[in-house]
């Protein structure tokens, strides 16, 4: 079978420069933004550590390419417990979430947690299906890279080897539960469209909405069921918020999220 990536494409890869995976970035108090800067801009994905006084969060997990528990506890003090909670279950967004011992995700998404494969789990443009790239372009993005990595997070890595790690959910959550992190808590949202299961974590108290991919100020993929994600889109637009941190680009206040929601519904509905 001929090797839809090419040779030459795959000893570029190998040849990338070491670098630091990790970014941080402290966004409001005991608020860390983490992304992978080396990553192509389509999969990199915000990942949203929230420190509480009696334990932490972290909100997503990214790729899995570089190591993300020892790079979480170096910005954290780790002996407070940490639970680890997914927005959805997008590669993008759940490829370290093995390395943490509690996984809660919205029951409809629980089983993508166990999966070894997924049409974006590669670092090679040429092995996404077509039919994906086709709908990524469609809605906004740029052409692809063949190389969807510019550097390597330690000298060993092959991105030729890289691999989704199952990380079966440890506890769900679901419309109305609470993660309460001692100072401060969340209730979930479930915010169907993107996917299934996609959830937010909202913040009554000061008005904070982690929202994951259901909304960030970027092309919006309905990779879901469209008529779940006007519903959602309509339910944004009349949740009251101070800011809200997306599971890509900038983060953004309540005036953007109408605007952003009434030009989707323009577009879809």
């Amino acid at each position: 079978m001929s090797d839809p990536v090419g040779a030459e494409v795959r000893a570029r890869a190998l040849a990338l420069p070491v670098a630091e995976w990790w970014r941080a970035e402290t966004v409001a108090p005991g608020v860390t933004k983490i992304v992978e800067p080396h990553l192509d801009p389509l999969l990199q994905a915000n990942l949203w550590l929230v420190e509480g006084s009696e334990r932490d969060m972290l909100i997503d997990s990214g790729m899995g390419v570089g190591r993300l528990a020892p790079f979480v506890d170096g910005l954290r003090d780790a002996s407070r417990p940490l639970v680890h909670v997914l927005s959805h279950a997008h590669i993008d967004h759940m490829g370290g979430s093995w390395e943490f011992d509690t996984r809660l995700i919205h029951p409809a998404e629980a089983a993508d947690l166990e999966k070894t494969d997924s049409g974006l789990a590669t670092l090679f443009r040429d092995e996404i299906p077509q039919a994906m790239r086709d709908g990524f372009a469609a809605e906004g993005y740029r052409p692809l890279p063949d190389l969807l990595i510019d550097a390597r997070p330690f000298e060993a890595f092959d991105p030729s080897a890289y691999r989704l790690t199952p990380a079966p959910a440890t506890g769900l959550l679901g419309e109305g539960d609470r993660v309460e992190l001692g100072s401060r808590g969340f209730t979930v949202i479930h915010l169907p469209g993107h996917s299934a299961g996609g959830i937010g974590l909202l913040d009554e108290a000061d008005g904070t909405l982690f929202s994951g991919d259901a909304i960030y100020d970027g092309p919006l993929l309905p990779i879901g069921v469209m008529s779940d994600y006007l519903v959602t889109l309509e339910r944004l637009a009349r949740l009251s918020v101070s800011v809200v941190h997306g599971g890509h680009d900038a983060s953004f206040g309540q005036e953007r999220m109408r605007e952003i929601c009434a030009d989707y519904l323009g577009r879809w509905g």
